[in-house]
C-alpha cells in the first residue's frame, strides 16, 4: 500500500530538517578546530601592537567573519576562483612574526599595505604556481602530507600544557589531566558510537572535555559578559593601508610559503576525498586565496590560508562533502558580527583544544603514511626523498631558531617546517628520480 503524499511530504521534511541539523553540527565542529588557531594569531599581533580591549574585541571579531568569507571564497567554484574542496581558511599564522615586524617597526598602516600587495602576488602568480603540480608525485605528497601532520603535533601539545611554555602553570597537572579527559573522550566515542555521533567525536570532546574543566573551575563566562552585541565589519579601521618595498617583499615571501603549505593541503584533501585535482583547479585555490589577502588588508585583519586542521576532522568524521564546511563559513560569518556569541568559543580552555589538535594531527600525518605505504622504498631514491624531507620538516619545527643568525628574510622562508620538508622533497625528487620526471613530461 503506498503512502498518502502529506505523509511522504511530511517524511520528506522531517528528513531534511535532520540532514540540516546534521551538517550544522558538523560545521560547528570544523569551526571549533580552527577557532583556537585562528583566534591566535590577532590575540598575538593585537597584544604586540599594545592594542586595547575594544581595539581587540574588533580585531578577533573582524577575523573570523573574513574567516567565513575566505572560506566561501574557496567552497564555490568560479571561472577564476575557488578549489570546490571542503577547505577552511584562516590566519596564517607564519605571518605573525613578519606582521609584528612591520607593524612594530614602520606602523599598522604599512602592516596592512604589504598584506593587500602579497594578496596580488598571490593572485598574479597563482597560474604559474599551479603549473609545478607535476612537481608533486605520490613519494612528495605523501611526504609533504606527513610533514603538515606531525608538525603540527608539538602545537598540540602545547596548548595539551596550557598554551604559553613559559609560564609556570604550564604543564600544571590539572591541564594535563583536562587534555588527557579529553583525548580519552574522543576514542572512546569513536570506539563505541555509531553512525552520526561517531562523525562528531572531536566537537563531543571538545564539548565534553570542556564540561569536565568547568566542574574543576577552570572556564570563565567573563568574555562573553563582557563582549559587544554587534559589530558590523569597516574598511581601514585601524590604519589606511600605507607602503613600503621592504615590507611588501618580507610578505610575499610569507606569501610563497602559504601557497606552498596550501598545496600540501590541497593535496591531502584530495587523497582523503578521493577527487582528483588539476592545475587549474589549484589556481583557481591560490586566486581564492590571494582575493581572501587583499580583503584582509582592506579590513585590516590578516592574510587567509587553508587550515590543515581541518583535514583531521574530515578524516575523523568520514563527511567529505563540503555542506558541512558552507555551514561553518557561515556559523563564522555570524560569529564575527556577533562579538558575544562568538566570545563563547573563547571560553574553550586551551588543555581542552591541545587534546583534540593532537587526534586531529596526528591522524593528519598517518594519512600521509598511507600515501608513503604505496610507494616502492626498495628503490633507494625514494627512501631518500621521504626520509630527508621528513627529517627536516620536522626538525626546523623543533628548532627554527637555529637560522637566527640569517637575515629576515631568510629566517621567515627557512624558519616553517613545511616549507623546508617540502622544498626538500621536491629538490631530491627532481635529483633522484629525474628520469621518471622526464618520462612522465614525454608522455
Amino acid at each position: 500500500m503506498k503512502l498518502s503524499p502529506s505523509i511522504s511530504a511530511e517524511q520528506r521534511l522531517e528528513g531534511q530538517a535532520t540532514t540540516f541539523w546534521r551538517h550544522l553540527i558538523l560545521g560547528f565542529q570544523h569551526l571549533l578546530a580552527m577557532y583556537s588557531g585562528d583566534v591566535l594569531v590577532p590575540l598575538l599581533i593585537g597584544n604586540y601592537l599594545h592594542f586595547n580591549a575594544a581595539q581587540m574585541t574588533y580585531l578577533v571579531s573582524i577575523d573570523i567573519f573574513m574567516c567565513g568569507i575566505a572560506t566561501l571564497l574557496q567552497l564555490k567554484r568560479t571561472a577564476l576562483t575557488g578549489i570546490a574542496l571542503p577547505v577552511v581558511l584562516g590566519c596564517a599564522v607564519q605571518a605573525v612574526a613578519p606582521l609584528e615586524s612591520i607593524g612594530g617597526k614602520l606602523g599598522i598602516g604599512y602592516m596592512y599595505g604589504a598584506i593587500i600587495c602579497s594578496g596580488l602576488f598571490i593572485f598574479l602568480i597563482a597560474g604559474v604556481f599551479a603549473k609545478l603540480k607535476k612537481l608533486f608525485p605520490p613519494v612528495v605528497t605523501g611526504s609533504l602530507i606527513t610533514i603538515i601532520g606531525f608538525t603540527l603535533v608539538p602545537v598540540g601539545f602545547q596548548n595539551l600544557g596550557g598554551g604559553d611554555a613559559t609560564a609556570k602553570s604550564f604543564g600544571a597537572p590539572s591541564n594535563l589531566l583536562i587534555g588527557i579527559v579529553t583525548i580519552i573522550i574522543i576514542v572512546m566515542i569513536n570506539r563505541f558510537a555509531k553512525g552520526f555521533l561517531k562523525s562528531i567525536a572531536i566537537l563531543l570532546g571538545i564539548l565534553l572535555g570542556s564540561l569536565f574543566a568547568g566542574v574543576l573551575g577552570m572556564v570563565s563566562l567573563s568574555p562573553v559578559a563582557s563582549a559587544a552585541w554587534f559589530h558590523a565589519p569597516q574598511f581601514f579601521y585601524f590604519a589606511t593601508p600605507q607602503f613600503n618595498s621592504s615590507a611588501i617583499v618580507t610578505m610575499m615571501l610569507v606569501a610563497l610559503t602559504t601557497m606552498i603549505e596550501s598545496t600540501g593541503v590541497y593535496f591531502a584533501l584530495s587523497d582523503a576525498t578521493d577527487t582528483k585535482i588539476t592545475s587549474k583547479d589549484m589556481a583557481r585555490g591560490y586566486r581564492a586565496e590571494g582575493i581572501a589577502a587583499m580583503l584582509g588588508g582592506l579590513f585590516n585583519t590578516f592574510p587567509y590560508s587553508t587550515f590543515s586542521q581541518n583535514v583531521g576532522v574530515l578524516k575523523m568524521s568520514g563527511v567529505k562533502t563540503k555542506k558541512p564546511v558552507y555551514y561553518a563559513a557561515f556559523l563564522l560569518i555570524l560569529l564575527g558580527l556577533l562579538p558575544k556569541a562568538g566570545a563563547l568559543a573563547t571560553i574553550i580552555p586551551t588543555p581542552v583544544l591541545g587534546g583534540a589538535m593532537i587526534v586531529m594531527f596526528g591522524m593528519v600525518g598517518v594519512q600521509g603514511i598511507q600515501i608513503l605505504h604505496k610507494i616502492d622504498f626498495t628503490k633507494g631514491s625514494n627512501l631518500l626523498v621521504a626520509s630527508l624531507s621528513v627529517g627536516l620538516g620536522l626538525g626546523v619545527t623543533v628548532y627554527p631558531q637555529i637560522f637566527q643568525q640569517l637575515p629576515t628574510e631568510a629566517q621567515i622562508i627557512l624558519g616553517n617546517g613545511v616549507v623546508v620538508g617540502s622544498a626538500c622533497a621536491v629538490i631530491l625528487n627532481l635529483i633522484l628520480n629525474y628520469q621518471d620526471f622526464f618520462k612522465k613530461e614525454a608522455k
